[in-house]
This record gives C-alpha cells, structure tokens and sequence, in this order.
C-alpha cells in the first residue's frame, strides 16, 4: 500500500504548481465546481465498493490489474456490485490524469483509468512535466478527445482546486492513510487480492 505524505501538502502545491500546464483562475468561479464520483455497475446492488485509489501508485496498478478486473467481470458486470473510485492526489502528474479522465465524461471514464493504470509507467516515468502532460494528452486523444477539449481541461484551475479540496474532505472524513484502500459496504480494508476480496464480497451477498 502506497502511504500518503504529510497532511498540508495539498492544493497549493498541486492545484498552484501546475505552472504552465494550467493556471489557476484569478477569481472564484460564479458556482460552484461539482466534483462526482464516477461508478460502475447496478445502482441497486446489494454490495457497494469504493476504491480509494491514485493513478501514479504502483500498487493501484497492480490491484486493476490483477484485481479489479475478475471484480469486475463477476460482480459488476453482473448486478451484484456497484463500483465508485475515489482518486487520491499523490502528485502533479496523479493529478492531471485526473482531470483529463474527468473529461472523457461517465461513457469514456473508466476506459480511461484502465488505460492510466495499465500503462503508468509510461505516461508517468519522466522527470519532465512537459513530457508527462503530454503523454496524457496522448491518452486523452486515444479516447476521441481533441486538442481544444484536452487544453481547456487541463488548465481549469477551479476544477484543480476543488478536486484537491474534495479528496482532502473525502480522505480526512474516511481515515483513509494510503492506496489502495477499500470500503465494503461501509467497512475500511487494506489492499488485498482478489480471492480475500470474493470472500468478503460473498459474506456480504449472503447476508
């Protein structure tokens, strides 16, 4: 599980420090910026599980990889799970993953964290942030995003700063210290793989 750094390290560093990548607006928008969640599966299942989850953490990539898809083709897929991923903020470049996953909207979300977590490596192993905003760009055209769209999100500075304020909120209110986490039904787990993981699922099912 990937720890996450002192409290305090936050929106001015991340939502501030994106330079020329995208520049914090002068003034508050007139409303409000509304942060979702993004979930997959049947609203009404009887088991809900969030994934407490950052895009540059390598455990989180190996729980997709190796996890969350048999998650998903036998209880999402299926009715009996629904799926929320909460984004934890890590750095800059987990950050601006965010935000261009964001604006592929509820049809393209998903496919677009599969991609950020199977090829993390690549989009994220390099020094320079401009070579990094540029990668994700790539993923975002990848998914039939054009250059206008990618730019516009990737410079809203409101919507840094409330994704920002929303996970601080989101990961003081559940006492989540590091990623992944996951909360079934309510209840805090570590990582873990996806045989323990069944196992709590089908003692929920069989309640």
């Amino acid at each position: 599980m990937t720890k996450l750094l002192a409290s305090g390290f936050l929106a001015l560093t991340l939502a501030l420090g994106l330079g020329a990548v995208a520049n914090a607006q002068e003034t508050a928008p007139e409303t409000p910026v509304e942060v979702k969640d993004f979930t997959l599966g049947n609203p009404d299942a009887p088991v809900k599980i969030t994934e407490y989850a950052s895009f540059t953490c390598s455990h989180c990539a190996a729980f997709h990889a190796t996890t969350f898809k048999p998650l998903k083709a036998e209880f999402i897929d299926t009715g009996k799970v629904e799926f929320t991923l909460r984004e934890v903020y890590f750095d800059r470049y987990g950050l601006w993953a965010a935000m261009m996953a964001r604006c592929g909207g509820d049809m393209r979300y998903f496919g677009i964290t599969d991609i950020l977590f199977e090829t993390q490596q690549e989009w994220a192993g390099s020094e320079d942030p401009n070579v990094v905003v540029e990668n994700i760009k790539k993923i975002g055209r990848t998914a039939g995003m054009d250059d206008a769209t990618l730019d516009a999100c990737m410079k809203d500075g409101a919507m840094a700063e409330a994704l920002v304020a929303r996970f601080e909120e989101n990961m003081k209110a559940d006492g989540v210290e590091g990623t992944p986490t996951l909360f079934i039904n309510g209840t805090k787990h570590a990582n873990m793989d996806y045989a323990a993981l069944k196992s709590l699922i089908e003692a929920e099912l069989a309640k």
